[in-house]
């Protein structure tokens, strides 16, 4: 496999050309795509020109970024201008953003090629890219089960050798758990890292945009580009700028990891508690310390996620009422029959259910009784989690609690879906870091992926000790 590091060291030697990389990877977009359904909007006169343009400033001498002429696929949640971005609904089936995102800007000013929108859950609302407008996308290492979701088209896109890196957005796992089904590295940064000016909002306390990669490195050296501060988001935090792979290769003899006793239960796959737990004694062998660990409150977590994030979403998606952008109905009747029709047409039943659920708990009567409640309790898990990190340098857990699903919806499978996010949602509930690296299979050759958790703004720790179990000897 060759990495990202490899491909920008042989563009800057002059090795290969621009041109010829993003030509190679769109053959073989040409070749899979029709199986994976990965990409749902391609410019491919736009990607070559920009790749002939960083060529020619190449033979002229200038000075370029590092990762200038190298493709990233971005997911259909985050704005770019002059291309869709649709959030795979049909609320937003021919909407161009009138403006770039942050983190796309910030690729534009590297000279790193936007490389298509990938396909995703409608609104970012699922867990396995079969909910899109634009039909399902299948998991590369094997086809007849999912990719995972919401970024289930940007982790099959790296996993299938479509493109070498993507954007994501992560909200409860989005990022981490199609890393895991995958077989990939994501990475969810600490809330307020990386700029989410125009990523289109489920759940606005929740959402992060992140890098995904087929190693460690490759994640570390896209974060080095869209990381810092930026005056158009609210939430985006001041720090100082950061070399995310200056201390990837750091020893890590004596670091503590803690080992979440909770995640270890019995709705846990046995291939999967196999491998995590493998993995534990790989870095027992690296002179790592690693203890279980008990978070208080960890059980509610999922049910205060999935009220929190509902009501936002609730909110955030009010404004598509077919009157300013979007979907909208024709042959109303009246101005309410307007917004009902253009609703029940433009969104899909994944979001509706959101929508319904998140506008029952912020309701007159159950506002006190859930929504307040929830927020009591992601703080209550808050103050666990760091109490847990004042003695730990990590905590370990597996991405999910199974390898993946077979591709099929039904409705028994929804709760089962909703579960897969159970020991993710703790690093978005507590504005946390977060990375899915892969550290095995399971019996049907479906990868199985592990989830390190830092604390908040210590990627940097986060990534050296994923990359350190990466690149380890094996026996």
């Amino acid at each position: 496999m060759t990495t990202v590091f490899q491909l920008a060291t042989r563009l800057k030697n002059k090795e290969i050309s621009s041109l010829d990389l993003v030509e190679s990877y769109l053959q073989t977009i040409q070749k899979k795509n029709s199986q994976i359904n990965a990409f749902i909007h391609m410019d491919e006169c736009a990607i070559k020109a920009q790749a002939k343009d960083i060529d020619e400033k190449r033979v002229r001498g200038e000075s370029l970024p590092f990762l200038a002429g190298i493709p990233v696929s971005i997911k259909d949640n985050i704005c770019t201008e002059n291309m869709p971005t649709t959030c795979a609904s049909k609320m937003l089936e021919n909407f161009i953003p009138p403006y770039q995102a942050t983190v796309v800007q910030r690729m534009f000013d590297h000279g790193i090629i936007p490389f298509g929108k990938t396909n995703m859950d409608e609104f970012a609302m699922g867990t396995s890219t079969e909910s899109s407008y634009w039909g399902k996308t299948y998991n590369p290492r094997n086809l007849s089960y999912v990719p995972g979701g919401s970024s289930g088209g940007s982790a099959a896109a790296v996993a299938a050798k479509m493109t070498p890196l993507a954007l994501g957005t992560d909200t409860g796992g989005s990022i981490r758990q199609p890393a895991s089904f995958c077989g990939i590295v994501g990475l969810k940064p600490t809330y307020g890292r990386v700029s989410r000016y125009g990523a289109i909002a489920f759940a606005s306390s929740f959402d992060q945009i992140g890098p995904m990669a087929n190693t460690v490195e490759d994640v570390a050296l896209l974060m080095n580009v869209i990381c810092g501060y930026d005056i158009k988001d609210s939430t985006s935090i001041l720090k100082e700028p950061t070399d995310f792979t200056r201390h990837l290769k750091d020893n890590i003899k004596g670091k503590r990891i803690g080992l979440i006793r909770e995640c270890f239960g019995d709705e846990l796959q046995e291939d999967v508690r196999k491998c995590v737990l493998q993995a534990t004694k790989a870095y027992e062998k690296l002179g790592v310390i690693v203890e279980e660990v008990s978070i208080e409150g960890f059980e509610f977590g999922l049910p205060a996620y999935f009220i929190l994030s509902s009501a936002e979403a609730s909110s955030n998606l009010a404004r598509y009422d077919g009157i300013k952008y979007g979907h909208c109905a024709s042959h109303e009747e009246s101005l309410s029959e307007r917004y009902r029709k253009t609703r029940a047409e433009g969104f899909g039943s994944e979001v509706k259910r959101r929508i319904m659920f998140g506008t029952y708990v912020l309701s007159a009567g159950h506002y006190d009784v859930y929504y307040e409640k929830a927020q009591r309790i992601r703080q209550f898990i808050l103050n666990g989690v760091q109490r847990v990190l004042d003695s730990y340098d990590i905590l370990l857990t597996p991405t999910c609690p199974i390898a993946s699903f077979p591709v099929e919806i039904n409705a028994t499978r929804v709760k089962q879906q909703d579960e897969t996010d159970i020991y993710t949602v703790l690093a978005n509930l507590c504005g946390l870091p977060a990375i899915s690296i892969p550290c095995g299979y399971s019996q049907d050759g479906v990868p199985i992926g592990m989830q390190l958790i830092g604390k908040a703004f210590e990627e940097s720790t986060v990534l050296n000790i994923a990359y350190q179990y990466e690149n380890r000897e094996q026996e």
